[in-house]
């Protein structure tokens, strides 16, 4: 049962003709009668679409300018957000949080404009009883969605539940902020709104099920808030003002919404994990592939789905051509920008260990601290392959990236970042060569650009990290050298994140039932091939999410909402893991591995202020500026 709300090519061709989100940008509203506008059911699905739209729903559009730079700026350098985590580096650039990244406000107060209009002339529509209550649903969750997207970034916020009308003096618009209590409040009670009154069947848009999914999640975020906020301790006039932060006695109420909600979900049996038991773990991670790959096959799993339907101008997206690894760019000058670090791959579990990290190992000291690169006198444990070190680790790790070695797009792809001479000198992130007994080895691991993948800083093409990119990947279409030519959909919510809310407020005291907790988190480690359970703790919640969400653009706002950001990030370098070619070996071939910090990387520190967004216009808008800005 999929739910995807851009699949209809009419409408979202019109849409993308007409400007997109400026389409129907009415004003003034007291123009223009509801009736001619709504009466029309062609006109009040293409007002839906344009609504839709501009949902600040975090996909393959959204980098550190915010949303749909696909139609705005393509040429934003593919800076995504796991860039800023510990998920992901960009090959390039070594940018972190900055205080103009990721906003949301005047597109957030466009959007509550126009769905306000919605709102507004329901009542007067000549549509029918059924009609009406559907449309009642859809502007809620709307809403609900857009104070989300507020709330998160802002805290407390001005609500605006009716539209406006201007009257000559612009005083009277000014709305001043609600605590950031209110504000959680007021997202929760549109989600039920919504589910009270959106059916269950199929469609293209939100259902009752989109409505409480988004409940399960944003009544987790408040939840963290309540239980956390204490670790990033604030002061000012927004604090005292309880325009941010909420108290820890909220926590609870928070949680209960979340679990009753992800619980309603979850019993209702109209969905499911997709190919829940695989054979083996070769299988398990072809099938979490193919899900991202293609959303559409997953359509047990996927509650909503934001459909790209037609390549170039606002109706594709660049994924494809940023972060495709450079063998197979087809063309394209700007691939290979998305480099996963070493950190995350050391949290994806071994199957001969579940239940922890297990780090890649790389010398017979099992020493996984040093960073301090190639040396002669370590005891280096030598490979057979460039991937063999990978064995046994989760499927997920398989399916979310290129390892080194490893074929794509029918290609090996080469991640090599060097060679050991025979003598014992290591020739690391250099281009060079050296021919014995009449064969030539080089240390990216082939002769010329256009056949390695890793290191090489050649236009910026090639991972630093020894890690490529694959999850929402197509392996089996060519690359389209071209702006927003890819039409990979995306899946905003889907059931194993429901799963994972559930098992996260029920561990982390919530009133939940832990057997069904513990079941679902191990539910999904199943259909990741694992076959032993785990026991439910705060930890393994964790770790699941960042193997299971990863690159879903999940992992900022939960380091955001757990308050962890400041002490994850406190002067921390991301780290790499470097294939090297040991021709000691020879005349047999081996593979070395060294872990070293990121090449040419800062570390990182982030400001506590940072967990929440300044509020831009304050000197015009009079509203209380967030700590510290």
């Amino acid at each position: 049962m999929i739910r995807k709300y851009s699949k209809l090519l009419y409408f979202v061709a019109l849409i993308g003709m007409m400007g997109c989100a400026k389409s129907l940008d009415l004003s003034p509203i007291d123009k223009i009668r509801p009736e001619d506008l709504f009466g029309d059911p062609e006109g009040t699905k293409l007002y839906m679409a344009n609504l839709y739209y501009q949902l600040p729903i975090e996909d393959f559009t959204y980098f550190r300018q915010g949303f749909r730079q696909n139609a705005q700026d393509p040429n934003n350098g593919g800076f995504a957000p796991a860039m800023v985590t510990d998920e992901a580096m960009h090959t390039e650039f070594g940018d972190f949080v900055g205080d103009g990244d990721f906003h949301f406000w005047e597109p957030g107060y466009k959007l509550v404009r126009d769905v306000n209009i919605l709102s507004d002339v329901i009542p007067t529509l000549n549509i029918n009883a059924e009609e009406r209550k559907g449309l009642i649903g859809e502007a809620a969750f709307i809403k609900a969605f857009t104070y989300f997207g507020l709330v998160k970034r802002y805290g407390g916020v001005s609500l605006i539940k009716a539209a406006q009308a201007y009257n000559s003096d612009p005083n009277a618009l000014k709305v001043p902020r609600s605590t950031e209590k209110e504000t959680w409040d007021y997202v929760l009670a549109l989600c039920d709104t919504a589910a009270a009154n959106l059916g269950v069947a199929p469609g293209r848009r939100a259902n009752k099920y989109t409505a409480l999914a988004l409940k399960s999640r944003a009544a987790l975020h408040a939840a963290s808030i309540a239980k956390f906020g204490g670790l990033a301790p604030m002061s000012g006039e927004a604090v005292s003002q309880k325009l941010v932060g909420l108290e820890a006695g909220d926590a609870a109420g928070y949680y209960a919404q979340c679990i009753d909600a992800s619980k309603q979900i979850m019993e209702s049996n109209a969905y499911g994990l997709y190919k829940p038991t695989p054979a083996n773990p070769t299988e398990a991670a072809e099938n979490y592939r193919q899900m991202f790959a293609d959303p559409n096959v997953a359509n047990i799993e996927a509650i909503l789905i934001k459909g790209y339907t037609l390549p170039g101008n606002s109706l594709g997206h660049n994924y494809d051509i940023w972060y495709q690894p450079a063998q197979v760019a087809n063309g394209w000058p700007h691939p290979g920008r998305m480099n996963p670090t070493l950190d995350l791959v050391d949290i994806y579990e071994s199957y001969t260990a579940p239940g922890q990290n297990a780090p890649v190992i790389t010398t017979t000291d099992g020493n996984i601290t040093d960073y301090n690169g190639y040396a002669p006198s370590k005891n280096y444990i030598r490979f057979n392959t460039p991937n063999e070190i990978f064995k046994n680790k989760d499927a997920r790790l398989w399916a979310t990236m290129v390892l080194p070695s490893t074929q794509w797009k029918n290609t090996n792809i080469i991640i090599q970042a060097g060679y050991v001479k025979p003598n014992g000198e290591a020739v690391i992130r250099t281009k060079d060569e050296i021919e014995i007994n009449g064969v030539k080895y080089y240390t990216y691991g082939a002769p010329s650009t256009s056949m390695y993948s890793g290191f090489d800083t050649y236009g910026g093409n090639n991972t630093r990290t020894g890690f490529s990119f694959k999850k929402f990947m197509n392996d089996a279409k060519p690359i389209v050298p071209g702006w927003n030519q890819s039409t990979t959909d995306f899946i905003e919510f889907r059931y194993a994140e429901v799963l994972l809310n559930y098992a996260e407020a029920v561990a982390e005291g919530g009133a939940g039932d832990v057997a069904v907790a513990t079941k679902a988190l191990n539910d999904i480690r199943k259909r990741a091939g694992h076959t032993v359970d785990i026991t439910l703790t705060p930890a393994n919640v964790q770790r699941e999410r960042r193997v299971e969400l990863a690159f879903e653009n999940k992992r900022y706002w939960d380091l955001i909402r757990r308050r962890e950001y400041h002490t994850v990030f406190n002067n921390r370098r991301m780290h790499t893991l470097l294939p090297l070619q040991d021709l000691r070996a020879l005349p047999e071939t081996k593979y070395i591995f060294v872990r070293v910090d990121v090449p040419n990387a800062n570390p990182r520190t982030f400001e506590p202020k940072a967990y929440y967004r300044y509020i831009p216009g304050i000197g015009s808008n009079g509203l209380v500026q967030n700590p510290q800005y």
